[in-house]
């Protein structure tokens, strides 16, 4: 363990905990709906990897913060510690995407030299991250057409925030970050196969999102997102 990982695990508790005491003073004050906040912490907490990757030389030790908070989290979601981001009907969505995270940076990311596929992971995190995140925050302001999967109702504009979300990020995190100081051992992209991988990752996440059980959506979209991605890379020469 290094120093910067040292400071990588002070800064990561930090960040999370700052970030649930804020949102949680700042939704109480200005009144926010629980859904709302949550949705906050939600890119609040998939923005940090970011900051993981930015801070830690040891992939090993970068996992930490977040497989921790997968047992964090589950414990909040049990006593409803943090109302900002659980309320008695939530699902135990911040579990299943503390999980997703940290099983996608454990196959993907690799540091001291190593062969890096971390981009693919970033790119399937930033799916979930915003366009989840949009998707739910547009379709309860703006959803005039809505559906329903598997007992959870969705609607067309919230899909379409969805797609969108998840179109720009994953563009943005795969042009960015191959061959970057974040990732110097990871294979560049070539734009015509960034498109490419965007558009059928963009069609992987907005379907799994769409029909997935409430909750799981932060299981099924980062992980089928990310094999997608991965699958296609590989077949791609990357």
């Amino acid at each position: 363990m290094t120093k910067n990982d040292i400071i990588g695990l002070i800064a990561s508790y930090l960040y999370a905990f700052g970030l649930l005491f804020i949102v949680e003073a700042i939704g109480k004050r200005l009144k926010w709906p629980q859904a709302f906040t949550r949705k906050i912490i939600h890119i609040g907490a998939g923005m940090w990897i970011w900051g993981i990757l930015a801070l830690f030389d040891t992939w090993t030790i970068g996992i930490i913060p977040f497989a921790t908070f997968i047992v964090l989290n589950f414990v909040f979601y049990r006593f409803q510690i943090f109302k900002a981001m659980d309320a008695v009907d939530s699902s135990p969505g911040t579990v299943y995407f503390a999980i997703s995270i940290t099983i996608l940076f454990a196959l993907l990311w690799r540091t001291g030299g190593a062969p890096d596929r971390v981009p693919i992971a970033a790119a399937a995190v930033m799916a979930m991250t915003w366009g989840d995140g949009l998707a739910s925050i547009i379709g309860k302001k703006y959803g005039k057409n809505p559906y329903t999967t598997f007992g959870h109702n969705r609607s067309r504009e919230g899909s379409i925030a969805m797609a969108i979300g998840a179109f720009v990020t994953i563009f943005l995190t795969l042009l960015w970050l191959p061959g970057s100081a974040l990732s110097p051992n990871s294979m560049d992209l070539r734009l015509g196969s960034v498109l490419l991988l965007t558009v059928v990752g963009t069609a992987v996440a907005t379907t799994a999102e769409a029909f997935s059980p409430a909750g799981t959506d932060n299981l099924s979209v980062p992980l089928l997102t990310g094999l997608a991605l991965f699958i296609l890379t590989a077949l791609l020469g990357g």
